[in-house]
């Protein structure tokens, strides 16, 4: 389990992480979402020792990450898949690894089938691709078998088999009864495999919910219908509780009513329907709609 509690982190007069309390549960996978700049990746080196909070604290297993005697074989870290020496082979550097741990070299011959990074492992580091880069960065956050995962963008520069199997492996991890800390820009990934969310924004928690709870708190189910007598129809559906859109002459776009409800109403004034099609919210809509006043770096709209 990892725990933060008010945690606090300054860099002179800016603030990047304020007040930031939230429980990451074994067992299930928990998305770390958030605009660039939100505090994600200070939350991450707060959590493992590599920044000091100004306050708060946060633990793993109870303990603070400097305190664990074997931190390896307890917590599995990728924060920078480039945070390795660039002279050295794959396999070098997790013996390397493994030596400060005591870990058998059998167990770098598996993380490296585990990662599919076999034919590469007796290459140098810096001549990796981004994507078998990353497979590294995987392989040594799996290299002590930890009970507790924290991984920042690992799909980042992974073709599709990669991503795809990213996301079986933290499945699988979190069926175990691990804990799984996952970050991602990637919202259409991140829906496959998250079971719970933790969104920030400007140094702060914006939502801390399971990913359904999430998506249905901040998105609005619409049911599109298309019909050659669409302002019939729009009298008949009318309600103070129902929004109508008119994308087309014969198109409506309608927040507020079922689809089985519009072909009802629809059927009883005998209105022709030649589309009744109902959408559902997303990860993604429920995240711009959650952080759109949260966001630090903001582009210019193409119009």
């Amino acid at each position: 389990m990892i725990t933060a509690e008010g945690l606090t982190k300054r860099f002179g007069d800016k603030t990047a992480v304020q007040d930031v309390s939230f429980t990451v549960k074994p067992g299930t996978v928990t998305g770390f979402l958030g605009p660039n700049g939100a505090g994600k990746s200070t939350t991450m080196r707060l959590i493992v020792g590599l920044d000091r909070p100004t306050s708060g604290t946060a633990t793993v297993a109870g303990r603070e990450y400097r305190k664990l005697r074997a931190p390896l074989t307890e917590v599995g870290v990728l924060l920078d898949a480039k945070a390795v020496h660039t002279g050295r082979t794959a396999r070098n550097h997790l013996r390397a690894m493994a030596a400060t741990h005591g870990i058998p070299a059998s167990r770098v011959d598996e993380v490296i089938d585990l990662a599919g990074i076999g034919s590469v492992a007796r290459k140098r580091a810096g001549k990796f691709s981004l994507g078998m880069g990353q497979r590294l960065g995987i392989a040594s956050a799996l290299l002590g078998d930890p009970h507790t995962l924290i991984l920042d963008e690992p799909v980042n520069g992974l073709d599709p088999e990669g991503v795809r199997w990213v996301r079986q492996f933290v499945r699988h991890a979190a069926s175990e009864g691990r804990t799984v800390l996952l970050s991602s820009h990637l919202m259409s990934e991140m829906a496959q495999t998250a079971d719970h969310v933790i969104v920030m924004g400007r140094g702060h928690v914006l939502a801390d919910a399971p990913l359904d709870e999430l998506v249905r708190a901040w998105t609005r189910n619409t049911v599109r219908v298309r019909t050659p007598r669409a302002a019939d129809l729009a009298a008949a559906v009318a309600a103070p509780d129902v929004e109508i859109v008119s994308a087309a002459p014969d198109l409506l776009d309608i927040v507020g009513l079922p689809a089985s409800r519009i072909g009802d109403l629809a059927a009883d004034r005998g209105i022709p329907l030649h589309e009744l099609t109902p959408t559902t919210g997303s990860l993604e809509d429920a995240y711009l709609a959650l952080t759109g006043d949260a966001v630090e770096y903001r582009t210019k709209e193409i119009s």
